[in-house]
């Protein structure tokens, strides 16, 4: 009796393990059928539905000078080009080195699958002159002291780019060009040129303050600017209507003036006309 009352319990145990198992192998077989058809679909959308299959999937924004087919060519597309595969930082560092802009953004975008270019092109700021070995070129530089070919230039000039000009641009010389640049109305409205010997000495031409001596490329130009900026608010009460010639900032803790020297009792040093350098605060 006692073992036939045990003998309905195990068949029950032994049919909830069947039960189990059965189960079991069908969650198994639904996550092998869900999992193929995950990268069956995932494969498609990759070869098929995100790829770039022609040129128009590329969208060039913002530039008025760099066509669409000009940004492929920089970035050197191949069609078709899975979506997925296209870097946007290597891109953009491509396109930046390849194309006359200032700043690139690449985005991918899905649905639809394409990829967008974001440009803002260079505008030129002031004419430029520079030297290379088949003689003088002219040119143009944009905010930032590149330089940018005459092609390279969109419309017409105006005025305020042609009311500067660079002279002896180097490549070396670009971030203090850059930084002359950014201050530009601080030095004046009159800034007429901007000069860079051979020996690396560097000088403005003003309408306002004459010629003035920046000195060489040894990093103390931000303190020169300083400088004059403060010498362009105490200097008419200093020269009491005399017109300055020259500055020489080429020492910023000692800076002379060069005005004209006094008509009478001048010496051959100091003949009429010539500019008389004078410590500032000597007068």
């Amino acid at each position: 009796m006692k073992a036939g009352s045990l003998q309905p319990g195990v068949e029950r145990r032994r049919e909830l393990r069947r039960q189990r198992r059965q189960e079991r192998l069908r969650n198994t077989w639904r996550l092998l059928v869900l999992s193929g058809l995950t990268a069956g679909l995932g494969y498609v959308l990759l070869r098929q539905g995100w790829t770039l299959t022609r040129p128009d999937q590329v969208e060039v924004l913002g530039s008025r000078q760099v066509s669409r087919e000009q940004a492929i060519q920089a970035a050197g597309l191949r069609f078709p080009q899975p979506l997925l595969a296209v870097h946007p930082h290597a891109l953009m560092e491509r396109l930046a080195a390849a194309l006359p802009v200032e700043k690139v953004q690449v985005s991918r975008l899905m649905l639809p699958p394409r990829l967008r270019i974001n440009l803002v092109d260079r505008q030129a700021v002031a004419r430029a002159e520079r030297r290379t070995p088949k003689g003088l070129e002219q040119g143009y530089v944009d905010r930032l002291g590149n330089w940018m070919s005459a092609r390279q230039k969109i419309g017409v000039p105006s005025a305020e780019v042609m009311g500067l000009k660079v002279v002896g641009w180097n490549e070396r010389h670009r971030g203090s060009l850059t930084q002359l640049l950014e201050n530009r109305q601080a030095i004046g409205p009159d800034l007429r040129q901007i000069r860079f010997e051979p020996d690396g000495s560097l000088w403005l031409d003003t309408a306002s303050l004459g010629r003035i001596r920046l000195g060489p490329m040894d990093g103390q130009l931000e303190r020169r600017l300083a400088v004059l900026r403060h010498l362009k608010e105490e200097l008419p009460a200093q020269v009491k209507g005399r017109r300055v010639q020259s500055i020489d900032l080429s020492d910023p803790n000692q800076p002379e003036l060069g005005l004209p020297a006094p008509a009478r009792g001048a010496s051959a040093a100091n003949a009429p006309g010539a500019p008389a350098p004078v410590p500032i605060g000597a007068q």
